[in-house]
């Protein structure tokens, strides 16, 4: 057997226990995809089964859950969520972008701030230090089967090793106050993206989604902040990929005009699709392209495809009985604005929000052709170099078909059935990213090791 068919082989039983790996053949393992991908033709299945033989797979963003590793949800057992190594393995999906993410808890009761607090920064750093523990243990506990990309050579050195490589990314510079130098630290740490955002404005960057409770407004800084600006140049040098998902527009546009390396966005969707300040219009999706940068399209159903008649019509009853004007577009929707929503007790906001994800929630789930639409339509503006997969899986991504990382190979069927050739197939699902990834190492000036504290 050549070393490159031994290496095929150890990569396809990723995670799988060592008894399972030796009774699956690849013959087997190729039935069992194609009962899971019913509704595609068998010859693409077939296709999809090979390619995923020996093709990078990268999905761009799943969320490190706090129990990850914890009874119930083991590292290396098929539970309940959307990744452990078991799901990889049979997928066949070669790494991921782990991101270490922290936010406070809001929804504390009554009596619960109005604002941020110090306690809310150290409880938001607190999560971000139980997620890179996860990470750590897994590689610790599991070295034969996982472990960390630092470069994207280590990637495909990992991939060739048969083990699943960790990518480290971090979304939130919330919980990083005002400390510039904790870039410093993560970048040693193995963090090689960083996203500024997430719902609410901070002292770095304003929010595509800010929240009331935290008394803001659309635009607070009109973009970055000094800091936020200061960061930009900061991330070159380190060679960390400046993450725009959940950016405000603003924002992005800022990020485009100080940084001297390419955007990637790691989960987000054309606005043409939904009309929601979260997804990226034509415009920052043309500035990402001008950067050499990638749209990582994300698998998260209501950013994909609008919400239906009867559900509208649900949140219209909602809002009236909450007191809200009637809505004004999707947008007011899902991110309600009314200056109202701001001096309610933290109680009443909360019991508004989960009838309004309620709602959301009983919405037919979107599908592999939601999926490869918004896929469609990116690739049109882009081009086909500046497109690629993500997930979101663990905080909100999944579809019909494409539920948890062992259906990958389902999203490749997708593509295949669209026409897309096996190179460009190759591109959006790693070769893209990799591209980026590799560009923005290459412009570093080095200041810090990669070493591990």
């Amino acid at each position: 057997m050549t070393k490159t068919k031994t290496r095929s082989r150890k990569a396809l039983y990723i995670g799988l226990p060592l008894a399972l790996a030796v009774a699956l053949g690849a013959a087997a393992a190729g039935y069992l995809y194609y009962k899971q991908a019913a509704g595609y033709p068998r010859p693409i299945v077939e296709q999809a089964n090979a390619l995923h033989e020996h093709m990078l797979t990268f999905d761009s963003h799943i969320t490190v859950p706090l129990k990850f590793g914890n009874e119930g949800n083991e590292f290396d057992k098929d539970g309940p969520g959307q990744f452990d190594l078991v799901k990889a393995g049979k997928g066949r999906l070669s790494g991921a972008a782990l991101t270490i993410f922290g936010w406070p808890e809001l929804w504390n009761g009554p009596n619960a701030p109005h604002r941020p607090t110090p306690g809310f920064v150290d409880e938001a750093r607190n999560q971000q230090e139980v997620r890179y523990k996860i990470i750590s243990n897994m590689v610790r506990d599991f070295p034969n089967q996982v472990g960390i990309a630092y470069t994207p050579d280590d990637l495909r050195r990992l991939n060739g090793e048969g083990k699943f490589a960790i990518f480290i990314s971090m979304l939130n510079a919330y919980p990083l106050g005002h400390d510039l130098s904790q870039l410093d630290l993560w970048a040693k740490r193995g963090m090689r993206m960083f996203g500024f955002s997430y719902v609410a404005n901070n002292d770095w960057a304003d929010s595509s989604r800010p929240l009331p409770f935290f008394n803001d407004t659309p635009d607070a800084l009109g973009g970055l902040s000094e800091l936020g600006e200061q960061a930009v140049k900061r991330l070159n040098d380190l060679g960390v990929i400046i993450d725009v998902s959940q950016m405000s527009t603003l924002a992005l546009e800022d990020v485009a005009r100080l940084s001297r390396t390419p955007m990637v966005a790691s989960h987000s969707a054309p606005r043409a699709l939904v009309d929601i300040p979260r997804n990226l219009s034509d415009k920052e999706m043309q500035l990402i392209k001008d950067s050499g940068g990638v749209l990582q399209v994300v698998a998260f159903g209501t950013y994909l495809k609008p919400l239906s008649k009867p559900s509208l019509d649900k949140l219209e009853t909602l809002r009236a009985r909450f007191g809200l004007q009637p809505l004004q577009g999707l947008a007011n929707a899902l991110m309600p604005g009314d200056a109202v929503i701001a001096i309610w007790p933290q109680a009443r906001f909360g019991e508004y929000a989960g009838s309004l994800y309620d709602i959301v929630e009983q919405e037919p789930k979107a599908t592999l052709k939601d999926y490869g639409d918004a896929i469609d339509y990116a690739v049109k503006k882009m081009g086909i170099d500046h497109v690629g997969i993500s997930s979101d899986f663990n905080d909100g991504g999944g579809l019909e078909g494409w539920k948890d990382v062992s259906e990958i190979r389902n999203v490749t069927a997708e593509l295949l059935s669209r026409g897309y050739s096996e190179a460009d197939i190759a591109k959006l699902w790693s070769g893209n990213f990799l591209r980026v990834w590799d560009q923005v190492q290459r412009a570093a000036r080095p200041i810090a090791s990669t070493s591990t504290p």
